[in-house]
């Protein structure tokens, strides 16, 4: 299978999307029925090329029994819808659990981390569209695709409610329900050779359609700071911990933000009171302290790595500097 390109497209440092190596496998193992079409490393048949630019998936799986396995936490490369037809499966968005009844509609963001399964899936029909609108971070601006034929209007709001709001799970509704079930017999049934693109189309903007009316009625409160560049840095800060051994620097770092060098400095020191490399190094050195609590095995060279620093010797003076202590003296201590 081809290897799907990163989220973020430069120095290789950040998050891709999810291969859905579990789903493939119970796939091919006969315990799940898959359809779908797609681009990249997404499991399915491959979309005729030129067809639906930036449609990445489209289909369903069907699960007649309890499985024992689940898609750990991952992202997608666009904004992602998915309905729960039948049974239960379990999902988790930014490490909140929930337990979508059928019927629910969740949707997800390509910043969002998720997982679906608790940590299994149950017996289950789940259908799903991944589109690519563009953006990788919450502040960047959206672009759909030109095949979506919304009204401008229509679509300015859609791209709002979806923008600014970030619940995951919705009550659907027969409108949605039915709509995914035409895309899927579709989708199970594609041919090249005839309209099925030009069905594939209407279909997709039809279920863009309810989805808005679904969400007009729900009325949904719009926070505008879910746009703030601000907040994509403190994202991105979060984080930052879980990747201490990468090779950062401040123009990584921005570029996996998705912000400029400058501005990606001037939240960071006002979300932290830190520079980025001082906070990088700030994290640096709280982790070699658990290591020098926990690790006693360890060289000062080896612990050094773990954090991110290049050598043992840097370690012990970053360490030194921001605590007043060597490494061997903070052991001592504990």
């Amino acid at each position: 299978m081809a290897k799907r390109p990163p989220i973020y497209r430069k120095h290789n440092k950040c998050h891709r999307a999810d291969t859905c190596k579990a789903l493939v496998d119970a796939t091919t193992n006969g315990e799940v029925r898959l359809e779908a079409l797609v681009r990249g490393a997404y499991p399915g048949r491959s979309l005729p090329p030129g067809a639906l630019p930036h449609l990445k998936s489209v289909g369903f799986w069907h699960a007649d029994h309890d499985q024992d396995w689940g898609l750990d936490w991952h992202r997608n490369e666009g904004i992602e819808i998915t309905f729960l037809e039948s049974g239960e499966i379990g999902f988790g968005v930014n490490n909140h659990r929930y337990a979508p009844r059928p019927g629910d509609l969740m949707i997800t963001r390509p910043w969002q981390p998720h997982t679906v399964g608790t940590p299994t899936i149950g017996a289950s029909r789940l259908h799903w569209l991944i589109l690519d609108v563009g953006v990788r971070q919450p502040h960047q601006a959206w672009k759909w695709p030109t095949w979506l034929i919304l009204d401008r209007r229509d679509l300015k709001e859609l791209t709002a409610m979806l923008r600014e709001n970030e619940q995951p799970v919705w009550r659907g509704n027969h409108e949605v329900e039915d709509c995914f079930r035409r895309i899927s017999q579709l989708v199970e049934n594609f041919e090249t050779s005839s309209t099925a693109t030009s069905r594939l189309t209407l279909l997709i903007n039809e279920l863009f359609v309810v989805v808005l009316e679904m969400l007009r009625v729900h009325d949904i409160k719009r926070e505008g700071s879910l746009l703030h560049a601000e907040r994509t840095t403190a994202m991105f800060l979060h984080e930052l911990e879980s990747s201490l051994e990468k090779a950062w620097t401040i123009d990584i770092m921005a570029d996996c933000a998705g912000l400029k060098r400058t501005r990606f400095a001037h939240y960071c020191k006002r979300l932290k009171n830190m520079t980025p490399v001082q906070y990088l190094n700030h994290l640096r050195v709280e982790k070699g302290k658990i290591l020098l609590r926990e690790r006693p095995d360890l060289s000062l060279a080896e612990m050094g790595l773990q954090c991110g620093f290049y050598s043992g010797q840097y370690f012990a003076t970053a360490f030194k500097r921001l605590e007043g202590l060597t490494p061997g003296q903070y052991r001592s201590e504990k």
